[in-house]
């Protein structure tokens, strides 16, 4: 029997998963503060554990970034 891709992944799993997408330093710990002041990407609990969702965390790091641009002096723009 093959076995989907998980959906959802543990704290250090997610860590893991940011950091080799995306390129960023995350360690679970920045995750858990962010799970205790809030800014962080949503997850769910099962009892005491918490579950990141794979596309929650994606649409959360992509939000975290800037869109594509060509200069610095892009950044100051409006859009």
């Amino acid at each position: 029997m093959i076995c989907p891709p998980a959906q959802f992944v543990a704290r250090k799993n997610a860590a893991q998963y940011l950091e080799a997408k995306y390129g960023f330093p995350c360690a679970p710990s920045w995750l858990a503060k962010l799970a205790c002041v809030g800014g962080g990407p949503a997850y769910r609990k099962f009892g005491a554990k918490p579950l990141y969702e794979i596309v929650a965390l994606d649409e959360w790091a992509l939000a975290r970034m800037s869109p594509p641009v060509h200069s610095t002096a892009e950044f100051g723009r409006a859009a």
